[in-house]
């Protein structure tokens, strides 16, 4: 799968200060201290790509996005992983409600989000790979859990073969993540893709493996599994246990996907007996006139529209900043009018240069602390403020300006926004 060129960034010198993580497992904020030393490994659940970027979705991978760069500061080499789930019901019933082969449909969306993460200055993922193109890793992984005893069919009349389903009675993993209680799961399992009523399961939450081919669908070759195509939740087991090895340190997505999603990816992973995060962080839900931005809603407000009509990607990384990442919140076009306002600011304020060490520290701080946005857009509020009362003359004649002043002062701003938050504030 094509990504996308990720951004030139010059990195601060390491603080040595470790990120400062809230972990929806155990609901506490705790430094991460990666498994293997120096190295910091992060899953991202990517789009399932029947539509563009909205910024529910630009939320989630500027979340994770300022998470790499905080690690990157604390002196930790990342490495990040994500999927596409390009075979899946919606983007099969979009493909025919408009006419199109699936494949193009996945295709030309997923330029689109590459453009968008491009115009977001999103460092792109080291592991990039959609479902189709791991089509070979998932049939071996189903089939390990078939071998392990940890898989089975249920009756399928309408396809010649029979769904397979994770048995999730064997090891108690159900909720591990999440901590909800059954009536909580059952209250979204059905409209978040589960199918807890299916006759002949053996348990309700029961994930679905492998879908034995029906007539329209596409379907792969699996052997002993018959033709068919997988479940949602063994992909982003697979591919995390391709591109990072199990167990990793992070797990990122919207807090939609805390359950069932990321519940059962970490039961996928104990049936291979294997661990999977040690960490979970979850950005909020973004919405829009009182309702959460969603395709079935229709209520999105898309990136790319937004840049079409002239409006600067740094106002809309400074739109997610305002808010907190695990907060919920509501797109408004007072919020942009605010964040284009401030980006004026930012960059009145760096074209005037000066080193401001005590800045870039707060900036520093704020991030390792759960990537406190919010106190960081603070700090660089009164940097602004202060700039623009300053005299540059005085600070022209200090020495604090000049053409080579962002590579040899590490109490840059601009430098420091670049490299922390993703604001470019320079050309």
């Amino acid at each position: 799968m094509r990504s996308w060129t990720s951004p030139s960034i010059s990195p601060l010198p390491a603080s040595g200060l470790p990120l400062r993580l809230h972990d929806t497992r155990t609901g506490r904020i705790a430094p991460l201290v990666p498994l293997t030393p120096g190295t910091a490994r992060l899953y991202v659940c990517g789009i399932t790509p029947y539509d563009a970027t909205h910024l529910g979705h630009a939320a989630t991978y500027h979340a994770a996005d300022l998470m790499r760069r905080a690690l990157r500061d604390s002196g930790l080499e990342v490495e990040v992983a994500q999927n596409i789930t390009d075979v899946d019901d919606p983007l099969l019933e979009r493909a025919e409600r408009d006419g199109v082969d699936w494949r193009e449909l996945a295709a030309s969306q997923v330029d689109l989000f590459a453009e968008d993460m491009e115009a977001l200055r999103i460092v792109a993922p080291e592991t990039y790979l959609s479902v189709s193109e791991a089509m070979d890793q998932i049939i071996d992984t189903v089939d390990r859990l078939r071998e392990r005893g940890r898989a089975y069919q249920v009756e399928t009349p309408d396809a010649e073969g029979e769904d397979w389903y994770l048995d999730l009675s064997v090891d108690g993993a159900l909720g591990d993540v999440s901590g909800w209680s059954e009536q909580q799961m059952l209250s979204v399992v059905a409209e978040r893709g589960g199918d807890p009523d299916r006759r002949g399961k053996r348990g309700r939450f029961d994930p679905l493996l492998w879908r034995a081919e029906r007539a329209g669908e596409p379907a792969w070759d699996a052997g002993e599994l018959g033709r068919g195509r997988p479940g949602w939740h063994v992909e982003c087991v697979c591919i995390a246990e391709g591109g990072l090895g199990l167990p990793f340190d992070v797990q990122a997505g919207g807090s939609d996907l805390v359950f069932p999603h990321h519940d059962l990816s970490a039961a996928h992973a104990v049936a291979l007996g294997r661990n999977f995060a040690t960490a979970y962080a979850h950005s909020g839900m973004v919405a829009l006139d009182g309702e959460k931005m969603s395709k079935s809603l229709g209520n999105l407000v898309f990136v790319h529209r937004l840049v079409r009509d002239g409006v600067d990607p740094m106002a809309i990384r400074l739109v997610l900043m305002a808010h907190h990442y695990r907060a919920d919140w509501e797109w408004s076009e007072a919020e942009l009018t605010q964040a284009e306002a401030r980006l004026a600011s930012y960059r009145a304020a760096a074209a005037l240069g000066g080193r401001h060490p005590d800045t870039v520290e707060a900036l520093r701080a704020a991030l390792r602390q759960d990537l406190d946005t919010p106190s960081a857009l603070v700090a660089l509020d009164a940097w602004a403020a202060r700039a623009g009362a300053a005299d540059p003359a005085a600070e022209q004649a200090a020495g604090e300006t000049g053409p080579d002043a962002a590579e040899a002062r590490p109490g840059d701003v601009a430098t420091a926004c670049d490299a922390l938050l993703g604001l470019a504030l320079t050309d």
